[in-house]
Formats: structure tokens, C-alpha cells, sequence
């Protein structure tokens, strides 16, 4: 299993995401959201080009994502019902992962994904 990164995005992302759900959902649902997050994340660790991953390349080189939804069964939590969340990554040097971004599967990729360079700094 190749370990991951999270981007300085992504990890905003997922914050705003939890924060969100808990707002509108409760926190139960902010739990249960958490678990599946981590477990998609852990899925993309495992299999970066497995067969529910998409290439994402015409956004970014190397670009790849996987709509949370396919992870749902490997969540330690009870079921999120209908899971609205893609995840974008990279494979970014052998055994590495990069979490680019976390992002509204009703949100333009190419406007939120574009923007981030592996390795950028600040």
C-alpha cells in the first residue's frame, strides 16, 4: 500500500466537508462521513489505478480521481446513504500518493484542480 499526502487544499477541503456535514447533518453524520473519507482514501493507497478510479489527465497529468461512493462498503462506520464527494490524486513518486483535492461531485474539476502543482511550495 502506497502512503498518501494530503495537499494543503485537500486537507481544506476535507475540513470544510466535515464542517458542512455536521452543520446540515449532525455530528453522527459528520462521524460516519469522516470513516468513508478515510476509507476511500485508504482504497486510493491501496490500488491507485484500480477499476473504480477514473484518469483525469485532460485536468492535470497524472490526475486521477475516485468518487467516494465506491468505498462505501470498506467504511468502519455505519453507511453514508448517498455520498457526493470525489476525491483527485496523483501518484507522485513510487509508494506516494498525493491527495490534490476533495471536491463536490456537482463542483467544475477544472476550475478547483488546475491550480495545484505536486510539490509546491509556499
Amino acid at each position: 500500500m502506497a502512503r498518501t499526502r494530503l495537499s494543503d487544499p485537500a486537507k481544506a477541503d476535507i475540513a470544510a466537508v466535515l464542517r458542512v456535514g455536521q452543520t446540515q447533518h449532525g455530528a453522527e453524520a459528520r462521524i460516519r462521513y469522516r470513516g468513508l473519507l478515510t476509507a476511500a482514501m485508504r482504497r486510493v493507497a491501496a490500488d491507485p489505478l484500480g477499476p473504480s478510479t477514473s484518469d483525469r489527465s485532460e485536468l492535470s497529468p497524472g490526475l486521477r480521481s475516485l468518487h467516494i461512493r465506491h468505498a462505501r462498503n470498506e467504511s468502519r462506520e455505519a453507511p453514508v446513504a448517498e455520498p457526493v464527494h470525489i476525491i483527485f490524486f496523483r501518484a507522485t513518486e513510487p509508494g506516494l500518493v498525493e491527495i490534490v483535492r476533495v471536491l463536490h461531485e456537482r463542483m467544475e474539476p477544472s476550475r478547483h484542480v488546475g491550480e495545484i502543482k505536486t510539490d509546491q511550495k509556499q
